[in-house]
């Protein structure tokens, strides 16, 4: 026994790795049955193929409220990639068992569980809600998670399901960021990307302590609005996303799996810290030049996808140098194997098509009900920027349109904004916030670099003779005093964007609707500036509230979002 031993092959070379796998007549370890059963001809793919995409169709509510999410939210649009990657892996550990076939009835559980989860988010939601958090307990990305684990079950068995516990797992990141990430870590870094674009353009000798310089890297007239382009989040969960999927395919251990990521995550941001230094100096080279000016946009591109590509392929270096293609070995020790479908598996088939065919005319009712976005319309073209300025009201009160325009962000228009005047008063800004979901102005001052003073509800009465809660601020950067405030407003009503404080249950629809056109709840701002001076300042508070409360007692902003339906 020895020397029998001695003499056995050993996996110390891919050579010898190679030969040592037996020939497909000989699968050691395999079963007769399942060496029948193991590969499933065409037919029988095409036919799983037809059920997969049937199921899609059922699927559709979730899948609509995702692809609004991925096309609207651009820190969560990576996650139009991390679904199609999740199902190649699922379907790559599938074909490394050679397509096996040895599938349980109980696959059908989770696949009803999936398509009544998704009927059930169409109708109503129930949610875990913190102040303006919300934690969705029937999150579309579950529906998928049990739709491709019922599959797996049905249809290739216990064995591959665990097998491909990490693709299934990944369908749990189809949101990609949660949505606690928005208010706690993105405004957050944006605020902070904001004081280092300032610091860095002091240390350069390019302090913006001018409206000119000010206007320059913190508006977007100069063609990129510097602080949300720049705080490195993006890039950093692109990243982050990345070495998850390359840790698994290497198959590391979990310390160094856990490395892979957090490394990745810090490369994304320092690579970002280059970029935000490299545009503040773009910024201050090209100011003055009109040509350079009105690329700034295209520049601030080229600069962040050059400095992305340099840091994913360095990360990629860095993991896959020692490489050791282990991968390639278990391939090749499982050799497609013959055989054909049981009459069973045939019979799971049709069990998975009747149940999904139960949901598809929901789901084809959900597709002709999802309504396009208003900022969709804005981005087809379907609105032009006179058209969207024409929505502003002409007057309010005294107060008359001066000027209107859009504010724009990767490259879509999100905000219009228009300028009220008045003899012997200070200019009034309105805002319009066009995409469909929660927003405040307050991020976007944030995200400036300015904290806001004081910040509060405060109750304004309108025209309509019903008061409303504003939140509201004041801020001051050394040259503009401002007052500001927030509401969301649908065609009936008013509300304050900052949500009341609690933790509670909500079983309904969120009675905040964003996205059905006619009666969705439309993000509406003011703000009042007004040139720093030795004001006292409380007395200058006064006068900036004062102004508001005679603005708004004009204004009907219920008027304003019936039209930006």
């Amino acid at each position: 026994m020895t020397e029998l031993n001695s003499a056995a092959p050993t996996l110390d070379s891919h050579t010898e790795a190679r030969e040592a796998v037996p020939p497909p007549s000989g699968h050691i370890g395999l079963s007769p049955e399942r060496l029948n059963r193991a590969p499933a001809d065409a037919r029988f793919r095409c036919l799983l193929a037809l059920v997969f995409a049937l199921g899609g169709l059922a699927l559709a509510p979730v899948l609509l409220g995702l692809w609004d999410v991925w096309v609207n939210v651009p820190l969560r649009s990576i996650g139009m990639l991390i679904v199609p990657a999740a199902v190649i892996l699922a379907l790559r550990v599938w074909r490394q068992r050679a397509w096996e076939l040895n599938g349980t009835w109980w696959g059908l559980l989770p696949i009803a569980l999936a398509l009544v989860w998704s009927d059930l988010h169409s109708k109503f939601a129930l949610a875990l809600v913190d102040g303006t958090l919300k934690f969705d307990l029937f999150a579309p990305k579950l529906s998928l998670y049990f739709f491709a684990s019922g599959l797996v079950l049905l249809f290739a068995g216990v064995r591959v399901w665990r097998q491909a516990w990490f693709p299934l797992l990944l369908l749990l990141c189809a949101q990609a960021v949660p949505n606690v990430a928005d208010h706690y870590l993105d405004i957050t870094l944006q605020n902070q990307s904001a004081h280092i674009a300032r610091w860095f353009a002091g240390l350069i000798g390019f302090p913006p302590t001018t409206p000119e310089l000010l206007r320059l890297m913190f508006t977007p007239d100069f063609g990129m609005f510097i602080a949300p382009g720049c705080d490195g989040l993006r890039g950093a969960v692109t990243l982050g996303y990345v070495a998850l999927i390359a840790g698994y395919l290497k198959r590391v251990s979990i310390l160094r799996w856990v490395s892979y990521v957090v490394g990745a995550v810090l490369l994304g941001y320092l690579f970002n810290l280059i970029r935000l230094c490299a545009l503040v100096l773009y910024y201050r080279l090209a100011a003055g030049h009109a040509w350079f000016e009105h690329v700034a946009k295209q520049a601030d591109y080229v600069i962040g996808g050059c400095l992305f590509l340099v840091a994913a392929i360095l990360f990629l270096w860095v993991v896959f140098r020692n490489d050791d293609n282990s991968t390639a070995v278990t391939e090749a020790q499982r050799p497609p194997l013959p055989g054909r479908p049981a009459r069973s598996d045939y019979w799971k088939l049709a069990a998975a098509a009747a149940l999904v065919l139960l949901f598809v005319v929901p789901g084809v009712q959900a597709i002709g009900s999802h309504g396009e976005s208003f900022s969709q319309s804005v981005r087809n073209g379907d609105l032009s920027p006179s058209q969207l300025d024409a929505m502003m009201p002409t007057e309010i009160g005294v107060y008359r349109l001066n000027r209107a325009w859009q504010e724009e962000s990767d490259g879509r228009v999100e905000l219009e904004s228009a300028v009220y005047a008045a003899p012997g008063a200070d200019e009034i800004i309105v805002g319009v916030w066009l995409p469909p979901g929660w927003h405040t102005m307050h991020e976007s001052w944030r995200a400036r670099g300015q904290d806001p003073l004081e910040p509060g509800d405060r109750s304004f009465t309108m025209a309509t003779g019903q008061p409303v809660e504003f939140d509201s601020a004041y801020y001051s950067d050394g040259i503009t005093d401002s007052f500001a405030g927030n509401a969301l407003c649908s065609p009936s009503s008013c509300l304050s964007s900052h949500r009341a404080p609690g933790l509670h249950f909500e079983f309904a629809k969120d009675p905040i609707d964003f996205s059905t056109r006619g009666s969705r709840a439309v993000p509406i701002f003011f703000r009042i500036d007004r040139p720093h001076d030795n004001t006292p300042e409380a007395a200058l508070k006064e006068a900036l509230s004062a102004e508001a409360r005679q603005f708004l007692a004009s204004a009907d902003f219920t008027q304003i979002s019936r039209k930006f339906q």
